[in-house]
């Protein structure tokens, strides 16, 4: 009697093949898998770094016990010196000359992050210019949204409804330090004390 197998009939694969076999569905790609495929050549470039009026935004993503992060993911949306907001596409392929106010750059493997930007503006006169940032990390289910103002305008900063709604202690979460080379330096603390001030926008997908 012969002793093929039907060709039909699967043999199973040993557990360490069946291992291999299995890849990352949507549902398990919140670890560091998006750091293979969200950053870019010159993410964190939204204009060319020295270049005129160009800044640096600067600092570290730490946990709860103040450990660096280092797979955490950033973006930063903004308008421009004038305070337009930019209706300009093209931030995946930087030309050099269109500023598309968006970044988006991976922490390093001590947790720091770096933009090179430029202040932006009010868009409103009297309003105090900030940054919106939204942070991708480890652990989290959803994304982070929050805000880094510059702090020169104290006026301004006063009179904003979201930080005159908060105590003084989490307000400077959201507030840059001015460094004496012009840079923005600002960390982020996703937990515990001095926690950045995240904020969640009600009826937004």
């Amino acid at each position: 009697m012969s002793t093929e197998l039907p060709m039909s009939t699967e043999l199973p694969m040993s557990t360490e093949k069946q291992a291999s076999a299995l890849v990352p569905t949507p549902g398990q790609t919140i670890g560091p898998f998006y750091g293979y495929a969200l950053p870019f050549e010159k993410g964190g470039e939204l204009v060319p770094p020295g270049s005129p009026n160009s800044v640096q935004l600067h600092g570290t993503v730490t946990d709860g016990h103040g450990d660096p992060i280092p797979d955490a993911l950033l973006e930063i949306w903004q308008p421009d010196a004038q305070g337009n907001v930019p209706q300009r596409t093209g931030s995946l392929v930087r030309d050099g000359y269109a500023f598309t106010g968006w970044g988006r750059v991976p922490v390093g493997n001590t947790g720091t992050f770096v933009f090179t930007t430029v202040n932006p503006g009010p868009t409103e006169p009297g309003k105090a210019p900030f940054i919106s940032v939204v942070v991708f990390a480890r652990g989290l289910l959803n994304r982070l949204f929050t805000r880094v103002y510059l702090p020169e305008d104290t006026e301004a900063l006063a009179n904003d409804p979201l930080l005159a709604s908060l105590e003084p202690a989490r307000r400077k979460t959201l507030i840059a330090e001015r460094l004496a080379d012009g840079s923005l330096h600002w960390d982020i603390r996703l937990q515990g004390e001095d926690e950045t001030v995240f904020l969640d926008y009600q009826g937004q997908a």
